[in-house]
């Protein structure tokens, strides 16, 4: 029995510590820095980097995992979305820390037409502040952040409410590239 209660409280405060994890904002990267560079494979294999978009709004967003609800309905939001972004200058891309193939099936699934890139060592989403680290498990955290054509960052989103967020990128972006 005192194992048990050894074993659930330990269980729970894990659970405590990652939520807390989780939901610690990001301080590495903020509006009016350059964006950290990047060379990580797409879900056909290229790698890509962020000069690749240069003299484009970006429009660069973290995600947990594919193909679970949270993350499939906010890349399928960004899907429905895109040609409103495209029409305002700017491309997306999803990064996780899932691997080249886990993608390629995710975007072919859904028929995502955003390029899907592989951190499968989280060290991107590391630098940009949006990795969940616990040892054994890590995965990016919910985060967003608009890239200017300069490649400053011109925005940022912690704690990303997948429903809707593809509606309020359109709103900041109309708002940014209006200057």
């Amino acid at each position: 029995m005192l194992i048990k209660l050894i074993m659930y409280g330990l269980l729970l405060w894990l659970a405590v510590w990652g939520y807390r994890q989780y939901q610690q904002p990001s301080t590495r990267v903020s509006v009016g820095m350059k964006a950290p560079d990047f060379n990580l494979p797409d879900a056909t294999g290229n790698v890509r980097r962020l000069a690749d978009w240069q003299g484009k709004w970006l429009v660069l967003y973290f995600y947990p995992k594919d193909d679970t609800p949270g993350c499939t309905r906010e890349a399928c939001h960004f899907r429905d979305d895109i040609q409103q972004i495209h029409a305002l200058g700017a491309e997306v891309i999803g990064i996780s820390v899932d691997t080249v193939a886990s993608h390629a099936k995710f975007a072919q699934k859904h028929r995502l037409s955003f390029p899907l890139l592989a951190d499968s060592n989280g060290q991107v989403a590391d630098t940009y502040g949006a990795l969940l680290n616990l040892g054994v498990f890590q995965a990016a955290k919910r985060m967003t952040f608009i890239i200017d054509p300069q490649g400053m960052v011109a925005q940022t989103y912690s704690n990303v409410n997948p429903d809707g967020h593809s509606q309020a990128i359109i709103d900041d972006l109309k708002r940014l590239s209006a200057f």
